[in-house]
């Protein structure tokens, strides 16, 4: 609802004192004056400061309103102004209503596009996290790979080390027996078939049996027989001896390889 306020401008007139206030006032100046008179013509302060403090507390006269007046012609229709007035009024709450629910869709959309944008960023998040993790697995397997192909590297130089070592500490002492070996064999080269020729030289015994009787003949096969088997025992002891050496060879060769080993 819609209020017609209406200012009144009041219209004041002058105070107009009434006849008798007027005659005290005048009687009050008059022995003013002669008071003054008395005194050498000099004014009386504390007579002027008793009447201004007693102007101060006279009693407010209320000034006589006006009432408005009421313009002349045509006959005012209030209920047409009334009606205009509502007019207005639910133009003026139309156009804000208009104005508030054009606000709130540009509100709405504003926030759409702010979950959008809120959406996409984390969205975007989530890849480059997930591109990150992948890289640092990434990262981690090819440390792995690095940590174990050095391993790799590192227990296959120790191992070709140890052969070089073993091989090394082996041909030296194969070596040095085989070289004590050849020497021995170089020096006693001549000698050995020299003693060979005299071995046989001494075993081989010569058959004179001719012009020799059964009886001699008998006698020198005899002979012939214990020598042969005297040979063969000698031959005996030496294979014997040979394949002991060959053993104890052979067992020294491994107890050299087991200590190589450890």
């Amino acid at each position: 609802h819609s209020f017609n306020v209406y200012l009144c401008f009041s219209t004041t007139q002058e105070e107009e004192q009434p006849a008798e206030d007027q005659d005290h006032q005048e009687e009050e100046e008059e022995e003013q004056k002669e008071e003054q008179e008395a005194n050498g013509g000099e004014p009386d302060v504390f007579h002027n400061i008793c009447l201004f403090f007693f102007s101060l507390f006279r009693p407010f006269i209320m000034p006589n309103l006006i009432p408005p007046k009421i313009p002349d012609g045509e006959k005012v229709d209030f209920d047409d102004i009334h009606r205009k007035r509502m007019e207005k009024d639910l133009m003026e709450l139309q156009t804000l209503i208009e104005v508030h629910f054009d606000s709130r869709k540009k509100e709405e959309e504003e926030l759409i596009h702010l979950k959008e944008r809120i959406e996409k960023r984390r969205s975007e998040r989530a890849e480059q996290q997930r591109i990150r993790s992948e890289r640092e697995k990434e990262r981690q397997k090819r440390l792995e790979d690095e940590r174990a192909r050095k391993e790799e590297e590192e227990a296959k130089r120790r191992a070709e080390d140890d052969a070089k070592k073993k091989k090394t500490l082996t041909s030296l002492h194969f070596g040095g027996y085989m070289q004590k070996l050849t020497e021995k064999r170089s020096g006693k080269r001549q000698t050995e078939r020299e003693k060979k020729k005299k071995i046989l030289g001494d075993r081989r015994k010569s058959l004179d049996i001719e012009n020799v009787g059964s009886d001699k003949l008998r006698e020198k096969a005899q002979e012939m027989w214990q020598w042969m088997h005297q040979l063969e025992a000698e031959k005996f002891d030496l294979q014997y001896q040979f394949t002991r050496q060959k053993y104890e060879i052979n067992v020294l060769r491994n107890r050299v390889s087991d200590h190589l080993k450890t």
